[in-house]
């Protein structure tokens, strides 16, 4: 299916930094997919989209760039990452599961100040379709373009922040507040699951969102089964990524306690041992000022047994499973190049 990547920064970051230059950049992810389990469909060719917020002063809303041209055959793609920088940005490579190739289907969507985007699928999508339409309200309604599962799951989010009191087009100074955001994204996957009771679907869902609002950002790895695995799903957080050898080799700094920037990515952006910590299937990342906060999804998914090892076959044939730096045997030839960082990362999870 797809690919995403989230950064989150004190401080801007050159756009090529991020999405050309690592070894394994979402570019690269997008025609080179080495850590994609799938083999029957290796590439992530069918669009892509990057979006980013500017500073207040320009617009609280993000700028959104998307294209049906693949990411690696994209040249405008290269000229803008390399001069452009931003605090925040989605990035997504696309391989289509639901929706025409069209760049009205391509992530990341937005409204307002609010930024959305999706790796995975709703199952049986075209059954759940006629009861989340009826669900959400007019101005939401109104607002989907394309025909992705994703970009409605994306106005059920809206729905589902405005029945919290929240008005999506208000674009407050400081943004919705990250518990807000934690809470809307709970209950619009809370509404899926009753959509999918209710038509009887039993087929799996991957549900891995993200949302941002320009200062706070919230990630989910999510899988409507008690028994398989979610699409993957990473973090990296320390003080510095950079480049310390030519070749795209990057690593994550640490240098104190202190968190100046977190990636949150389908995949790993580089092979440091180090770097990636793996999120938790059926949790909820939120990143507000550079802090990390996972919690549990305690619903009828959820597995009290941590020893519990879930199955990875449903989201292996999806293509939605990628191997991390400690399972990759290629990462170790590449390692071997280089030494590894040292980064430890502080989270607070939450029970």
């Amino acid at each position: 299916m797809c690919r995403f990547l989230v950064y989150k920064g004190r401080n801007p970051i050159l756009l090529s930094d991020l999405i050309l230059n690592p070894t394994h950049s979402i570019l690269t992810q997008s025609y080179d997919c080495r850590l994609r389990l799938d083999i029957r469909r290796p590439h992530n060719g069918d669009g892509f989209g990057i979006g980013y917020y500017t500073t207040p002063t320009l617009s609280s809303e993000p700028c959104i760039f998307t294209s049906t041209t693949p990411a690696w055959n994209c040249v405008n793609l290269a000229r803008l990452a390399r001069k452009t920088t931003s605090s925040l940005v989605f990035a997504h490579v696309r391989a289509t599961t639901t929706g025409a190739l069209s760049e009205s289907n391509c992530h990341p969507f937005s409204y307002h100040s609010l930024m959305w985007m999706h790796n995975g699928h709703l199952a049986n999508f075209n059954g759940i379709k006629r009861l989340l339409v009826g669900a959400v309200r007019d101005e939401y309604f109104l607002m989907v373009e394309g025909s992705t599962d994703s970009e409605w799951a994306f106005a059920l989010f809206l729905d589902t922040l405005h029945s919290l009191g929240v008005d999506p087009k208000s674009n407050p100074v400081g943004g919705f507040g990250h518990a807000k955001l934690r809470e809307a994204m709970l209950g619009t996957i809370r509404r899926l699951n009753e959509f999918f009771e209710a038509t009887g679907t039993t087929e799996p869902s991957l549900l891995n969102f993200a949302v941002a609002d320009g200062n706070a950002v919230v990630c989910t790895r999510y899988v409507t089964s008690r028994d398989d695995e979610a699409a993957s799903l990473y973090f990296s957080s320390g003080t510095r990524f950079h480049e310390y050898k030519e070749g795209g080799f990057y690593r994550m700094e640490r240098h104190d306690r202190g968190q100046d920037l977190v990636m949150v990515a389908s995949e790993p952006l580089t092979f440091e041992r180090g770097d990636w910590v793996t999120v938790p299937t059926n949790s909820i990342l939120t990143v507000n000022k550079q802090t990390v906060l996972i919690h549990p999804i305690k619903d009828k998914y959820y597995q009290n047994n941590p020893a519990y090892i879930r199955s990875s076959k449903f989201a292996e044939e999806k293509g939605q499973v990628g191997l991390g730096p400690r399972d990759c045997d290629e990462c170790d030839e590449i390692e071997a190049q280089a030494p590894s960082s040292t980064q430890s990362t502080l989270v607070e999870t939450a029970a």
